[in-house]
């Protein structure tokens, strides 16, 4: 399964670095890759697309779609 996610707030590598990071520790989360310049996180596996909004926004990311 694949979750694709709108993030808004990334800015550099360092950003992208810590939304992949926040994804990919969510339970059945396999891998993520964000997409600075689309402003996306792509997660593959069987992780919650709640629990991956939730781990974006306290990494410090609004989700917006």
């Amino acid at each position: 399964m694949e979750i694709v996610l709108k993030v808004e707030g990334m800015m550099c590598g360092h950003c992208k670095a810590r939304v992949e990071k926040a994804c990919k520790a969510v339970p059945g989360a396999l891998d993520a890759v964000a997409d600075l310049a689309a402003k996306t996180v792509t997660v593959t596996g069987t992780a919650d697309e709640a629990a991956l909004k939730k781990a974006i926004t306290d990494a410090g990311y609004e989700v917006v779609g």
